[in-house]
């Protein structure tokens, strides 16, 4: 096997997973050769990837037909569906979950967006996708949302491994990081293990990129005086936000509280950085990845950004815990021009919610349509 850049991301402690699913992906052996050759290493999906899944081709039509007498609504078929996929996945990915002694090999499934403001629904809809699927190599993911940091806190303590999704700010990434302690030491209290269970909090990039670079354009636009720092500022907050998230993880995971835990087998829970995929043309494409290189981390990519990687990826080292001090300037800066990142990262939330509520009825759409069709 010919050697890659994407396997030098694994030699700095660094996972790469694969931010897609699809029935085709995974019939034709495409997921295998990603695993086998690539170097991929787990799985993410949400309602937009799926929402083009089912819009593409009819991998899925012989189920729908089989499912299409039982009285089922849109999305209890979608469910049914949905699970045949991340089942197989994760079936796929058992050899590399276990050679990783519990780490990598996973495949994440997200509970329906619509309850992003609802824990008790959340904890149901986790439990029983958690216990149809029934695979220890399953993350359920949960939107770290306030209102569902109770429910990450009460699926973990049940012993569902979770990937709390749609973190933009480090003060939110903090809140979940200090949950999956405490859910941690709660179920070690109980008397239960708590070695099985593993945990990533997915940290989004170039959406707060393109946020904070609107934002910086408007500041020049309106005052010349700042323009050439204002303009100078853009594309740095994405990674410096990173940069800063992962202080506090090393900070987190290296306290008393945890490391108690860790005597008992407990892992840390990862940052996973999300929305890797550049969204200005005029940043490297693998930018997301080179600058974020780091142990106990994942990056999930959407197979362009993953291409790019393996292509002309440029793997030197550790980076994500490089220049700290320059990250922590690059935040002073940018509000000491009267824009307010806390603010921003609170808006990119909610519009990641609303974003990902909209694909989740466009996929009920889509299924609907498959449904009455055949």
């Amino acid at each position: 096997m010919a050697h890659l850049p994407s396997h030098d991301v694994f030699t700095y402690g660094q996972s790469i997973w694969y931010d897609n699913i699809s029935r085709e992906l995974i019939a034709k052996g495409d997921l295998s050769r990603l695993v086998s050759e690539w170097g991929v290493r787990g799985m993410t999906s949400n309602p937009t990837i799926f929402d083009g899944a089912m819009k593409k081709g009819d991998s899925y039509d012989g189920q729908v037909l089989s499912l299409k007498g039982k009285k089922l609504s849109t999305e209890e078929v979608f469910d049914e569906l949905a699970i045949q996929d991340i089942a197989w996945a994760a079936d796929i990915m058992l050899p590399l979950y276990r050679e990783s002694n519990g780490t990598d090999g996973f495949v994440s499934l997200e509970v329906s967006p619509l309850l992003a403001k609802d824990a008790a629904e959340t904890i149901k809809q986790a439990k029983s996708l958690n216990a149809r699927l029934n695979r220890p190599n399953v993350m359920i993911k949960i939107p770290g949302t306030t209102e569902c940091l109770p429910a990450i806190e009460a699926c973990l303590r049940e012993g569902i491994s979770i990937n709390v999704t749609l973190l933009f700010s480090v003060e939110n990434y903090v809140e979940v990081a200090k949950t999956y302690v405490k859910a941690l030491t709660l179920r070690s209290q109980d008397g239960n293990d708590i070695s099985k269970i593993r945990s990533v909090a997915s940290f989004f990039v170039s959406r707060v990129d393109t946020i904070v670079d609107t934002a910086l354009d408007n500041v020049a636009a309106k005052d010349a005086s700042v323009a050439a720092k204002a303009t100078a500022l853009k594309g740095k907050f994405g990674i410096a936000n990173c940069k800063l998230a992962y202080e506090q993880f090393q900070h987190i995971f290296s306290e008393s509280a945890f490391l108690e835990l860790a005597k008992k087998g407990a892992a840390v829970q990862r940052p996973l950085w999300a929305s890797t995929g550049t969204k200005n043309p005029a940043y490297r494409d693998t930018i997301y990845v080179e600058e974020l290189i780091g142990k106990d981390t994942v990056n999930t990519m959407p197979h362009q950004t993953l291409a790019a990687l393996v292509d002309h990826g440029k793997i030197t080292g550790s980076t994500i815990d490089k220049g700290v001090t320059d990250a922590h300037q690059v935040k002073k800066d940018i509000e000491s021009l009267g824009i307010s990142t806390s603010s921003l990262m609170n808006e990119l939330q909610e519009d990641g919610i609303k974003k990902f509520a909209e694909s989740f009825v466009s996929l009920m759409a889509s299924v609907e349509k498959k449904v009455s069709s055949l």
